[in-house]
């Protein structure tokens, strides 16, 4: 059975300035440019694409001064490749999960979405948690490898193959995760 994809983009607007930054810095750097051909492509083919991010304790913070906020940060080379458009929807969260007290599953739902593509960090946290939660609210979940950001590379691993296994996600590479969004 095959439906409607989203590509959401997790946690992408980050300043880099925190205590285990370097590692994540790191990681991200490795991916990005996967991750920045899978949104760019994804835009081109108007395939639906999500932002969702965490409000780091700003909750007057919407789109622009997040983008602004991460710009600014030790690392604007990491955010501005793959910084929301305005015309891509943008919701805040305030903890691990995308779900977690936010309108996603209803922005889904509303645009007929059954399967999410998660890219964006952190692969051990915020990327296994929203696909645990994407598969207990009946989505199909891909994760391109490739486009995704661990701070512990074990963990990450470990993370991927968790959703593999316990949430039958189909770990991919992104080039396979544009195929499953744009057919």
């Amino acid at each position: 059975m095959s439906g409607k994809a989203a590509l959401v983009v997790v946690d992408m607007l980050n300043r880099y300035e925190h205590e285990d930054a370097e590692p994540l810095r790191d990681a991200v750097r490795a991916v990005l440019p996967a991750m920045a051909d899978l949104i760019d492509r994804t835009r081109s083919a108007g395939a639906s694409l999500v932002y969702v991010n965490d409000n780091h304790g700003d909750w007057t913070a919407g789109r622009a001064a997040m983008v602004e906020w991460a710009l600014e940060g030790e690392d604007p080379a990491l955010v501005a490749p793959i910084a929301p458009p305005p015309d891509a929807p943008f919701l805040v969260k305030a903890r691990h999960s995308a779900f977690y007290a936010t309108q996603l599953e209803y922005l889904l739902r509303q645009s007929g979405v059954d399967r999410l593509i998660l890219v964006g960090q952190v692969t051990e946290q915020c990327i296994l948690y929203s696909a645990l939660d994407a598969y207990i609210r009946h989505f199909r979940v891909t994760v391109p490898r490739d486009a995704v950001a661990h701070i512990d590379e074990e963990l990450g691993t470990a993370a991927l193959r968790m959703m593999e296994t316990n949430m039958r996600a189909d770990v991919v590479d992104a080039a396979q995760a544009l195929d499953i969004l744009i057919g």
